[in-house]
């Protein structure tokens, strides 16, 4: 299985959950989007699967945008504020074998990883 996290690496949530994939012996790949970027067809084909919610909204710099930058939110400006910003992308995003991870919770990760 191909696994993949992306994040940004000194977030705590991004701590978290290459701790989780390390004691549960998950061999991963880190692509750290703040320091290496993320390209189009990875954002487009994440919100085909898990729809805006890839956009952080409730983090920092997504809400210090104008309010007119924030409202009206489409897949068009949403992609271009996350290549823009990729701080605004939630974090971390797993890809493992077509399955899509957005967030942390460790119960998800369980599911992911079962037998």
């Amino acid at each position: 299985m191909t696994v993949t996290i992306y994040g940004i690496k000194n977030c705590d949530t991004m701590k978290k959950a290459r701790s989780w994939l390390e004691e549960h012996g998950v061999a991963y790949a880190f692509h750290d989007y703040k320091a290496l970027g993320i390209d189009r067809a990875h954002l487009e084909a994440w919100i085909d699967q898990a729809g805006l919610d890839v956009l952080n909204r409730a983090g920092t710099t997504f809400r210090k945008l104008p309010d007119a930058e924030r409202a009206n939110l489409s897949r068009e400006k949403a992609v271009q504020l996350m290549l823009d910003q990729p701080s605004m992308i939630k974090r971390p995003v797993l890809e493992a074998s077509g399955k899509l991870l957005i967030g942390f919770k460790p119960e998800s990760y369980a599911g992911a990883f079962a037998g």
